[in-house]
């Protein structure tokens, strides 16, 4: 190879690989610095604790860390839940972007995710509130749209089901 090849991390498979230390908002720290625990790229968890877990990473604010999360749920899962689980996983990339201040990248997957989520027929599995997160989605692209930029408090959706009293839309922000 020449004498400017740049040396990447990659896996097993010749798969580049980021090893590299990571911000709360996902971003590439210098090498050496202390980041955010990093989610193993080859995660593997039932689907409650994928949702639990990320669920506790977005209302930390860690929405980055949320999607990696969906993302191994996503790769793991049946066939006929990816959809969803993608939907999910860009629902997260979305608010990662929102707080970066990419309105643009956030629009778009929140477009794409509130599709994947709305095209499953009938109830989504394991308490999903694939209709709430939908209705969240086209929430928040509405108000990027108007250039209202939505508070750190309002980028955690519920990503289960709520039970009981006080399970309405206004549950989730």
């Amino acid at each position: 190879m020449g004498a400017n090849r740049i040396d990447r991390d990659r896996d097993d498979e010749g798969r580049a690989r980021n090893a590299r230390p990571r911000d709360e908002l996902g971003r590439p720290l210098p090498p050496g610095s202390v980041g955010v625990e990093r989610i193993p790229e080859d995660l593997d968890l039932p689907p409650a604790e994928s949702l639990a877990w990320a669920q506790d990473l977005l209302d930390r604010g860690l929405a980055f860390h949320a999607h990696e999360v969906l993302e191994g749920a996503w790769k793991s899962g049946p066939a006929d839940e990816r959809l969803l689980w993608q939907g999910l996983a860009q629902l997260a990339v979305g608010i990662t972007h929102i707080r970066r201040g990419n309105v643009k990248g956030a629009v778009a997957l929140l477009e794409r995710a509130a599709e994947r989520l709305a095209s499953d027929a009938g109830p989504a599995p394991h308490g999903i509130d694939a209709t709430g997160l939908v209705a969240y989605a086209h929430d928040l692209i509405a108000d990027l749209r108007q250039g209202r930029t939505p508070l750190p408090g309002g980028l955690s959706p519920r990503l289960v089901r709520p039970r009981g009293p006080g399970s309405g839309p206004a549950a989730r922000r």
